[in-house]
Parts: C-alpha cells; structure tokens; sequence
C-alpha cells in the first residue's frame, strides 16, 4: 500500500528521533488500517474557546482527540524519563523505557496526523509532582498512566462510529496493556494482571472519558473543555 503525505513525514519525524527497532513496523501496520473513507473531512469545529477551555469537538473526532490528549501525555512524559533517567536504572530499564517512548510518540503523531486541521493544539503538562531522580516515583507514576490509558481505550470503545477508528484504538489498547504488564512486573513481579485492573470475569476495567480526564488534569495545565464527550 502506497504511503500517504502525512505518514511518510511521520516517519521522517521518528527516524531523526530515534532508531528503535520495531517503530517504523507499528506505523506501517497501524497506517494500513486507516482508510481514505476514515479521512474524509468532517464539519471544522471550534476547539479552543477562550472561557471554556480546548474543546474536543464532535463524534468521533471528539474521541479522537481525547486520545490524542491522553497521548500526548505519555510521550511527554516518557520523553523526560529518557531525557533524565532516574538514578540507578539499568541498560535494560532504559533500552525498554525507550522503546515505550518511542511508541507513545508514534500514536501521538499518527492521531496528530489523522486528525488533521481537527486535531486539539499541542497541551502544556506539569510533571511538577513526578521526581524524575527516583525509579519509586517514575514507575509509579507510569503505572498509573498506563493503567488510566487502558481503561480509557476500552471505556471509549463503544462511543467510536467508525469501524476503521475503531479497529486503531484496539490495536493500540493493546499497545498501551503491554506497555501496563511491563511496568507493574517491574514495581512487582508478578503484578501485571492484579485485581485493581482486572474484574472477577478476567476483563479489563474501564472508564469513560470524562473521568478520565478528572484523573489526568492533575498533569495537564492546558484548560480541556470535556462537555462535548460522554460523562
């Protein structure tokens, strides 16, 4: 399949960033699944209202950029671990916290890239109460992100009309539980699958976006206008 505009830039973007291996495969499998129908231009939206905050827009692209939000808190964040690594990690710890970056930037900017003249503007984080010196306070905090991205895909799930947009958030949910199952065994071996994210039937939890984003605001300064997505 012929490459669009946006992706080969995308992928211009990450090989300047970073040589990991593995990242041009996700962006070509994810890239394929987004059809030309997916793409078609919707109505523009306000997203940014001087007293309400950024707005999210409507239908699928609402929840679009409420992904887009969500990732662009990961990819900030993992780009300070890597930026200033905590003290004492290994050569292991970092070459995966990397790959785990890597990642996060590739879904940030293929949201970014499908979303378009749609997309929500570039959000300000505060990671003011993250100590980027301690492994503790790290890998706490990126088990709690982890944790809030899966149930966050699975909570958005059933509000996505779309079944290509829907067919890219599964293959990126389960991006974000591996990357979950790889920093939990890391805190405690063993704990990738407790009972704080699993149910008594063996399903992940979930959330809707709204309280989501109760939980993520805490990291994000940027003023998000939420009443367009589901409570």
């Amino acid at each position: 399949m012929t490459k669009t505009n946006d992706q080969r830039q995308i992928q211009s973007d990450f090989d300047l960033q970073q040589k990991a291996l593995g990242r041009r495969k996700f962006l070509r499998n994810t890239g394929a699944a987004l059809t030309a129908g997916a793409l078609v231009s919707m109505i523009a939206c306000d997203k940014d209202d001087d007293n309400d905050g950024v707005n999210f827009g409507s239908g699928d692209f609402a929840i679009l950029n409420y992904a887009y939000a969500l990732e662009q808190l990961e990819a900030a964040f993992y780009i300070q671990v890597i930026t200033t690594p905590y003290t004492g990690i290994s050569s292991a710890e970092s070459s995966l916290l990397t790959d785990i970056r890597d990642h996060e930037i590739a879904h940030r900017e293929f949201f970014k890239a499908a979303l378009g003249t749609n997309a929500i503007q570039a959000l300000e984080v505060d990671f003011s109460s993250v100590n980027f010196n301690s492994r503790d306070s790290v890998l706490m905090t990126a088990k709690a992100f982890e944790d809030l991205g899966v149930s966050a895909y699975n909570g958005a799930g059933r509000y996505i009309a779309s079944v290509d947009y829907l067919l890219l958030a599964g293959k990126i949910v389960s991006v974000e539980a591996r990357h979950a199952a790889y920093i939990r065994d890391l805190l405690s071996n063993g704990s990738f699958a407790d009972s704080t994210v699993i149910d008594a039937n063996g399903l992940e939890m979930s959330r809707k976006p709204r309280a989501v984003l109760d939980i993520a605001k805490t990291y994000i300064k940027t003023k998000l206008n939420a009443s367009s997505l589901p409570a």
